[in-house]
């Protein structure tokens, strides 16, 4: 150790282990207190290794800071702060201190100097993850805990494998940026991009995160996906795939969500749809395609944050999830609605929001890189990301025919939660600066430009009118929508019954067949050398000689063969 430092990953997490001693205010106080610490304790890490020490041979860097990794921590411990004020009034007792878990781990990988540390924290933000969707409670959040864990579990596995490739071909343990010049590194990325919701296991995410309660699934929308994406950040900027991901990406969450009836699922895809336009600004690699990537960021948690605390509102307080069920809170759900709509706004990057000033910064980066394509692409993103997040989610739930549905406002916390991120999002987006100001690289950039703002509110106000032309396209039914997870979901256990069990059956005849053999042969050789048994009776010369005749005949028999 170079500087007596605390850890404010291992403090968020040692807090949260202690954090079920506590009843009451004390557990109250301590669920925002403890993040906002951490916050604190993120922005007394100097730039440069804080914490060294030697394992194997090895130097490892438990603690190290910069811009990057800074900005990072500060929107995870944010981010817990906001999640544990939402989730107060939860009655389950695992819930917090597993999400505390899970964002203490994601700090952890965030300030990590070295891929050793990266890896441990990695894996033990899946089982804090995966603890946070168990603790829901009901059989499909028990199931699809599974189903995620194995995911993850196959992405550590892939990881692990890249890192110790690196480490033996390089004898280096620093996380730098990698070039994909050996199978190890392009293990490395395969590992990163399990978490950031890549194909071909994207469904993860959409399987997972709309089973876990109405709080847990705000803190599950923060931190894996967005700590993939510091990594890619840190380990491959200018990876030219990652383009081609990252738009594959954005437009399956965009088609997908537009598909999709139930609320949580939708907002899902959207996380999906959001990393895949981070994608693109890692992939293409400039210092401003970098700088908006980490914006969006940091700005996306907030807004994704804020649209799932609506939903998650809505969900406690009608018990219903599904667009066909629901319509015309807005007239006893003011105030969630009016959250839900400047989240949807903000994700919509509407001027004046905080998605206003990160989004551009990518598509700026491919006109800057004379990447024509890329930026149409990122154009007919951006107003899908409207259509589906920006329109159908507060549309279907707040202003569409009426339910008979009256329920009340959530509880305080829950919406003293969605007033504090409501204000970040608008604040972020009037005055940009204090944002810009923690990105990695300078920035010269000035978002409120007339032909900007004119450009963007032409887009939103096309694709506004387009929803409501098609409107009656877009109208969901009680369906539900194939995606990749069919796979390991539906064909593996069918191929498991057809295949897999009759398969076991013959392996346990052949087992239980070679099992008798041997018993009644080793019965038979035993049964012969009783004293009455052929092989101890006196057997003449003349047998003996032959016998050793017929030995010797089969020995140079097999010598000849």
């Amino acid at each position: 150790m170079t500087e007596v430092l605390i850890h404010p990953g291992l403090a968020l997490i040692v807090g949260a282990l202690l954090l079920p001693l506590l009843r009451g205010v004390p557990r109250s106080i301590a669920i925002v207190a403890l993040p906002l610490v951490v916050l604190a304790l993120v922005w007394q890490v100097p730039d440069g290794p804080a914490w060294q020490l030697r394992f194997l041979d090895y130097t490892i860097t438990p603690l190290q800071g910069d811009k990057l990794s800074r900005l990072f921590a500060t929107i995870f411990s944010l981010m817990a702060a906001g999640g544990g004020l939402f989730a107060m009034s939860q009655k389950s007792r695992l819930e917090v201190p597993a999400a505390f878990v899970y964002a203490g781990s994601a700090i952890g990988v965030s300030l990590a100097g070295d891929l050793v540390t990266v890896f441990v924290f990695w894996e033990l933000m899946a089982v804090g993850s995966t603890l946070v969707l168990w603790s829901q409670g009901s059989e499909a959040a028990y199931s699809a805990a599974k189903r995620y864990l194995m995911i993850h579990l196959l992405g550590g596995v892939v990881l692990f494998a890249g890192v110790t490739g690196h480490i033996v071909n390089t004898g280096d343990v620093t996380f730098t940026r990698i070039a994909l010049d050996s199978p190890a590194h392009w293990l490395i990325l395969a590992g990163f991009l399990v978490n950031a919701g890549a194909p071909p296991l994207s469904a993860w995410l959409s399987d997972a995160y709309p089973e876990a309660s109405w709080s847990g699934t705000v803190f599950l929308s923060a931190f894996t996906t967005k700590t993939a994406v510091y990594v890619l950040i840190r380990g491959f900027p200018g990876t030219e795939l990652l383009i081609w991901v990252g738009l594959f990406m954005a437009f399956y969450g965009i088609i997908y969500g537009l598909l999709e009836n139930d609320i949580r699922r939708i907002l899902a895809y959207t996380i999906v749809n959001q990393g895949g336009l981070m994608m693109v600004g890692i992939g293409i690699g400039t210092e401003m395609a970098l700088n908006g990537a980490s914006a969006q960021a940091f700005a996306g948690v907030i807004y994704v944050a804020l649209l799932l605390m609506s939903a998650g509102s809505v969900m406690r307080m009608t018990g219903k999830r599904k667009c066909t069920e629901l319509g015309g809170l807005v007239r006893t759900m003011p105030l969630t609605a009016a959250c839900g709509m400047i989240g949807a706004l903000a994700i919509s990057a509407f001027p004046l929001t905080s998605g206003f000033v990160s989004k551009s910064m990518v598509s700026q980066a491919a006109l800057d890189g004379h990447l024509m394509w890329v930026w149409l692409l990122l154009t007919a993103a951006s107003a899908g990301v409207f259509l589906h997040a920006g329109i159908k989610f507060p549309w279907f739930v707040f202003f569409q025919k009426d339910s008979g549905l009256r329920p009340a406002e959530p509880p305080v916390s829950m919406r003293w939660a969605m007033v504090v991120f409501s204000f970040l999002c608008i604040g972020l987006g009037a005055w940009p600066e204090p944002l810009y100001v923690l990105l990695p690289y300078s920035v010269n950039y000035v978002p409120y430009t007339g032909a900007h703002v004119v450009t963007q509110l032409q887009l939103l106000l096309f694709s506004g009118l387009a929803f409501f032309v098609m409107l009656p396209y877009l109208k969901r039914t009680l369906t539900i929508t194939l995606d990749a997870d069919w796979f390991w979901r539906i064909l593996l256990p069918a191929l498991l019954h057809r295949i897999g069990i009759p398969l076991i059956k013959v392996w346990n005849m052949a087992v239980h067949a070679a099992y008798v053999l041997i018993t009644e042969s080793t019965a038979l050789l035993l049964y012969q050398h009783r004293q009455d048994g052929r092989f101890a009776r006196t057997w003449s010369t003349r047998s003996m000689a032959l016998w050793v005749l017929v030995l010797l005949l089969g020995f140079l028999i097999l010598y000849y063969v």
